[in-house]
């Protein structure tokens, strides 16, 4: 939904929406839409994934815990990876 430097297309999506002059075209349309914020809401799901990987990775390599809200962070996104994955 976004261009690479995250800004949106609205060039594109106003083009695409010129375009939509029955109701399949425009049914096209809202699935695009749909389909592209999934894809930046799972690419924002898998950089928080990352993150909380690393801290914990650091963590233990440095000897430490990490706090308590990473761990539980951890967990849940795991939970919610797993419940993803299931679903297909």
């Amino acid at each position: 939904m976004r261009k690479p430097d995250g800004e949106y297309d609205y060039h594109r999506y106003r083009q695409l929406l010129a375009d939509a002059g029955d109701e399949r075209k425009r049914l096209a349309l809202i699935a695009i839409l749909i389909e592209e914020k999934a894809r930046d809401r799972l690419a924002a799901e898998r950089a928080s994934d990352r993150a909380a990987m690393t801290a914990m990775t650091v963590a233990k390599v440095l000897g430490t815990s990490p706090p308590d809200r990473v761990t539980a962070a951890m967990r849940l996104n795991l939970a919610s990876l797993r419940s993803v994955k299931d679903a297909r």
